[in-house]
């Protein structure tokens, strides 16, 4: 159970092989149901699976369910005969006693079924949880279908193998490693095997065919105990082909006794092409699941079984618990001829496990003890990882912390050891965590949030600089430059489920769900003065205002005879007069900048009617010969605004000098400014003079040209500076 940031996720739903009923369940009295928002299943062996029916129909589950396409095909095969073999040893009077120990119907696990979703390899599923939840699903080598889960929770990284195989058989492709993804934070990984080593596998399998061959040829029967689905493909595909490579075998007949055998081959080669290549090259000519030596028996009666010659027989399930396998092995496990063979993992608890001990004596299902006489062999084909196989994954995968699940507590144990001594030879800090936690014990990993963005599309796309030689060329021959510390970037930060992103305002579309909007805001202010007047006072505080008029939009009521009059300043904000007598409207395009602007300009337009400069500046007596008195008006306007900036300049200066005298001409001023200096730079009358102009030109703009004479070229450059900086304050706003 993995629970991050308010989700929580379940890995895997199996019940214990050595266990039937209630007592083989999970410990699900420790988990509140509806508290689990998705349920992952890595593959359909009993002890990963079996128990998902009971927990998606007899408690109060709600949440998704994913697993693989031949995961979920046979696992309908898989528990309906699960179903069966628990009714019938409850109905035979075996352990099952009680009507709970059945867990589950055929109708419940029809029910279950109906609610799994699908997921493909590769295919990244995001559930839109605020945990910012996502996973996909990697090969797993193992059996048909099994899936590691790569989970992205919360802005950190979960890898859970389930069960796994790093070796490639005749069927199945070993596991992959996670691709275009940085080192999980959390690894959850198996410890089936500890710290063994598999023999090589052409020894395994000389070993497997010439253990049953020696079986065979002495007279006996062997039984290979195999889950009906998984490893007993695989043990055909070898035992087919070394009976095809020894003819003097091929009189002795192989049986495959499951109820399953045939629908069990169809889901192998419906999902042919999720193996290997071998596999699919075979396809290409025939079946290579339609075994020329092997029989299927859909059903088997133990009691008419003709055994009285030599054969082997395929029977589930693989650890002996109940069905035919177990069946066959009372009835033959007291004749020394006979032979069981142990192909994959067996649990404790048990009888797989237990004869591996070689005991003198056995139970029967009936309860009876019997010698065990026969051959017991243990040849591992159960495609889980070795210590040295488990060992190189982990190091590849680079975790930051270290999970070990799915193993015996001495097995875990040295292999936590292990792990910890291969780990000794790196700094402390650069080590990760290794954890093998009981039964219902919290591993509790404490994470700082991360503070990163990825920069995506045009933006990932960075100038070339002059100096920058790190060029990649990506598609179509385009050359880019290699981001550099350092380098800046500018855009848009999205955060969306802990993760953050850059992009540019074209990009939002295409990497998140967000569109690029805006919003327009239009404001009323009354204002009775002229346009003028306004004109006057928008040229004071903006430069390069844009005016356009348009008569035919005019109300003949509403204002004097300029008609609607549009000032734009810059490409922030607009200023209508004209359009409605008493009022002027300012629009603009709301943004930092822009709303400054409007809010700079409501205020002038306030200022501009009530302000006894604007009532002297286009006041008239009277109302004659109005287009004269407005032009001389605003030639006085603009000698007056000059002669202001000018006096503003001759302030500052005398805040900054000893003394400034100061002649007007129009536009122009001329300064003479004194100075303390020592004596021996001094002049006649005791101070170092310096000769300043300003002229603002015929077309006043704000703008004036500044020229500085003085001895001292140090304090000529300071008078120029503090001049040019107060015509500069005083100028009207640029908006380019």
């Amino acid at each position: 159970l993995l629970t991050f940031r308010g989700t929580t996720v379940m890995l895997d739903c199996g019940i214990h092989p050595g266990y039937d009923g209630i007592a083989g369940l999970p410990f699900f009295d420790r988990v509140d149901p509806e508290e689990v928002d998705v349920l992952l299943i890595t593959h359909f062996h009993l002890d990963h699976a079996a128990s998902l029916p009971y927990f998606t129909e007899r408690t109060k589950f709600k949440g998704r369910i994913f697993m693989t396409h031949p995961t979920k095909a046979v696992i309908r095969l898989l528990l309906g005969d699960y179903i069966r073999l628990m009714t019938m040893k409850k109905g035979a009077g075996g352990e099952l006693t009680q009507d709970d120990d059945v867990l589950y119907t055929e109708a419940e696990l029809q029910s279950c079924i109906d609610k799994i979703e699908l997921i493909d390899y590769h295919q990244t599923i995001d559930l839109n949880l605020p945990s910012g939840l996502k996973f996909h699903a990697l090969n797993a080598g193992h059996v048909l279908g099994a899936c590691l889960f790569f989970i992205e929770i919360g802005g950190r990284s979960v890898l859970y193998t389930g069960d796994y195989s790093m070796e490639e058989d005749r069927h199945l492709m070993a596991a992959e490693l996670p691709r275009y993804h940085t080192s999980p934070d959390v690894l959850i990984v198996e410890s089936t095997y500890g710290v063994q080593v598999h023999a090589s596998r052409a020894e395994r399998e000389a070993r497997f065919t010439g253990t049953i061959e020696r079986i065979v040829s002495g007279g006996g029967r062997c039984l290979i105990p195999v889950f009906a689905l998984g490893r007993a493909q695989e043990l055909l595909l070898i035992l087919d082909e070394y009976w095809q490579e020894h003819p003097h075998l091929q009189s002795i007949p192989i049986y495959y006794a499951s109820k399953m055998a045939s629908r069990a081959l169809r889901v192998y080669q419906t999902y042919a092409n999720m193996m290997n290549a071998r596999i699919r090259s075979q396809m290409d000519l025939g079946n290579p699941f339609s075994f020329s030596h092997i029989r299927n028996l859909k059903s088997i009666d133990v009691n008419t079984f003709d055994d009285r010659g030599p054969s082997v027989v395929f029977a589930s399930p693989g650890m002996l618990q109940s069905g035919v396998s177990r069946q066959l092995f009372d009835r033959w496990a007291s004749d020394p001829k006979n032979g069981c063979l142990i192909a994959g993992y067996a649990v404790e608890h048990t009888l797989a496990k237990e004869i591996m001990s070689q005991p003198k004596e056995v139970v029967t299902m009936e309860g009876r003890r019997q010698p065990l006489n026969c051959l017991v062999d243990y040849v591992s084909f159960s495609a889980h990882v070795d210590f040295v196989q488990n060992r190189d994954f982990i190091t590849a995968v680079n975790p930051r912390n270290i999970i070990l699940v799915h193993g015996a507590k001495e097995e875990m144990g040295r292999l936590k050891g292990a792990l910890m001594l291969n780990y000794k030879k790196l700094p402390e800090n650069k080590r990760p965590t290794i954890a093998m936690p009981p039964n219902e014990v919290e591993v509790k990993l404490i994470f700082t949030r991360r503070r990163s963005a990825k920069v995506m599309g045009t933006l990932a796309e960075a100038p070339i600089a002059e100096d920058n030689d790190d060029v990649t060329n990506e598609g179509e021959g385009k050359a880019v430059a290699v981001p550099r510390e350092g380098d800046s970037v500018r855009g848009i930060l999205v955060t969306q489920q802990n993760s953050s992103k850059i992009v540019a305002p074209e990009d939002l579309s295409t990497y998140t769900p967000l569109r690029v909007g805006s919003v327009s805001s239009r404001l009323h202010v009354p204002f009775v003065g002229k346009i003028e007047t306004l004109r006057l006072f928008l040229g004071e505080m903006y430069r390069d205002i844009e005016e356009t008029k348009d008569d035919s939009d005019a109300n003949l009521d509403a204002a004097d005879d300029e008609g609607v009059v549009t000032f734009s300043i810059g490409s922030q904000v607009k200023v209508i007069a004209g359009k409605t007598k008493g009022v002027v409207t300012v629009e603009w395009d709301c943004s930092p900048v822009g709303d400054v602007i409007a809010d700079s300009l409501v205020a002038l337009i306030m200022h501009a009617q009530s302000s006894a400069a604007s009532i002297r500046l286009t006041g008239r007596p009277c109302s004659h010969r109005q287009k004269k008195a407005r032009e001389e008006n605003t030639e006085d306007a603009d000698k007056t605004t000059a002669e202001e900036h000018l006096r503003t300049v001759h302030k500052a200066l005398c805040d900054q000098f000893l003394s400034v005298e100061a002649t007007y001409e129009a536009t122009k001023g001329t300064f003479e400014v004194k100075l303390d200096v020592n004596e021996s730079e001094a002049d006649e009358d005791g101070g170092l003079v310096c000769f300043a102009t300003v002229d603002f030109g015929n077309e006043f703009d704000g703008t004036a040209k500044v020229t500085v004479e003085c001895e001292d070229d140090k304090i000529a450059t300071n008078v120029r500076g503090c001049i040019q900086n107060v015509v500069a304050a005083s100028a009207p706003i640029a908006m380019d």
